[in-house]
């Protein structure tokens, strides 16, 4: 397959003036971003800060090709997206961004290399041997080789945001969005999470940018952005 955006723009990520409304042309238009400017290079590590209503979320989807901006430019990997159809945003999504979520979003019925199969198999229709070595290796790397057969319904929260991180990785994307991803952990399996993501930061040169409300987590990352009522107000660099 074709990837068509792939470039050699050092930026994964760019956002030009990106606005974002709600219920726009009614008594009740609210804008919840307000002229974001950003750039994400390839191999940063960002933190994205800012209390409760402030805009991460909307911020995430719209970086996350899951919302649209209301105006502005978003380019990934170096291709401008305001004109794709729905299903290339979903091809762009697919092979350049990986999620990883606070609650895992696992299916807790299939084991930990089924798990991360997934994305391979959304992409390619059906299962086959490539994959399972994929997902497997994924697993070593996460420290879960032993734990591959495993259910993930019985595995620990930190393991489960392991296996999370895994399938994030299963495209090998430019790009990974961290929402909280260790806001439901306890002290030493966050500390062991964000190491993990550091190690694969810094492996593969894979971007992350990290939602987080830990301040001193946020402080370990190459560079923070702190979001509030939907602007970029600080952007302390490391």
């Amino acid at each position: 397959m074709t990837l068509w955006w792939r470039s050699v723009a050092n930026d994964v990520l760019r956002l030009e003036e990106v606005h974002k409304s709600y219920a726009v042309g009614t008594p009740v238009e609210t804008e919840v971003l307000h002229g974001i400017n950003l750039k994400l290079a390839r191999g940063e590590f960002v933190a994205l800060t800012g209390p409760s209503g402030s805009g991460k979320s909307t911020l995430l989807n719209i970086m996350g090709l899951l919302d649209r901006p209301s105006s502005g430019k978003l380019f990934i990997n170096g291709a401008e997206t305001s004109s794709l159809t729905e299903a290339q945003l979903t091809q762009l999504r697919g092979q350049s961004i990986g999620f990883v979520f606070q609650t895992h979003l696992l299916l807790t019925a299939f084991t930990a290399l089924e798990n991360v199969m997934m994305p391979l198999l959304l992409q390619r229709g059906r299962p086959d041997e490539t994959m399972r070595v994929r997902a497997a290796s994924l697993l070593a790397q996460v420290g879960l080789e032993k734990w591959q057969n495993n259910l993930v319904g019985n595995m620990s929260g930190g393991q489960q945001q392991r296996v999370a991180i895994a399938r994030a990785l299963a495209l090998n994307p430019s790009l990974v969005l961290a929402d909280e991803p260790t806001g439901n952990l306890d002290t030493k399996s966050a500390e062991a999470v964000f190491e993990l993501m550091r190690q694969v930061n810094r492996d593969s040169g894979t971007t992350f940018l990290m939602v987080t409300h830990n301040v001193a987590m946020a402080g370990r990352c190459d560079r923070i952005l702190d979001l509030v009522d939907g602007t970029i107000t600080a952007e302390i660099k490391k």
